[in-house]
């Protein structure tokens, strides 16, 4: 019995670390897709249904964490549910950015994509640990949600760019890392919770970029 648990914690060998990258990015992609369908169909809803999105997406998400070792299928169909509601939950804010400032969105999105490009690549090639970076990183986002609030009730000069750029920041920690788990997993079929995470960071860097170049004030 001891040798089945110690095959299974055994680190993936190269071709499984291959597959459980393009698993993950095919995931990845997959939510990405689903997200854009959910921002296009609940482009007419109110912000007021964002919250409650965005909880039921969170419920789904913990749903993957627990599916993953059960039956990858229920892993994957409940991520493709969690993208297709931050779409909606994500909708009213790009629907207000495509109808004032479109490029502004065509900037965030191609912005998006060379920061995760980069720094997944530093992720996935370095040997460094980054476990220090990823808890410095959500201490750190821990205290920009605090800094996020205190904004809503206080003005403070810059407040936005200086929220959006440390946010950046953080969610450049948190890429690096992501891409990282990558090459250590040790099970393939935690490709679904991974690509969760990714898309996660994924989303969060669109939205920041998006507050930068709409100029949000």
């Amino acid at each position: 019995m001891s040798s089945d648990i110690a095959a299974v914690q055994a680190p993936l060998n190269r071709v499984e670390t291959s597959t459980l990258l393009g698993n993950t990015m095919a995931f990845v992609a997959l939510t990405s897709g689903l997200f854009a369908l959910g921002a296009y169909v609940g482009r007419d809803l109110s912000g007021g249904w964002a919250i409650g999105l965005f909880i039921a997406a969170f419920v789904l998400l913990i749903g993957i964490s627990a599916a993953v070792r059960r039956s990858e299928q229920l892993a994957v169909e409940l991520l493709c549910g969690f993208g297709f509601l931050l779409g909606l939950a994500v909708a009213p804010t790009v629907a207000y950015y495509g109808g004032s400032d479109p490029q502004a969105v065509w900037e965030a999105g191609g912005a998006t994509a060379l920061f995760i490009a980069g720094l997944g690549a530093g992720g996935y090639a370095t040997r460094r640990d980054l476990s220090r970076v990823a808890r410095s990183s959500f201490w750190a986002l821990l205290g920009l949600i605090v800094f996020g609030i205190v904004l809503v009730f206080v003005q403070i000069p810059g407040g936005a760019i200086i929220y959006a750029v440390a946010g950046l920041v953080i969610f450049a920690g948190l890429t690096l890392f992501d891409f990282q788990r990558l090459r250590q997993a040790k099970e393939i079929r935690t490709a679904p919770l991974l690509a969760a995470s990714i898309f996660l960071d994924v989303l969060n860097v669109f939205v920041l970029f998006l507050s930068i170049f709409g100029g949000d004030e």
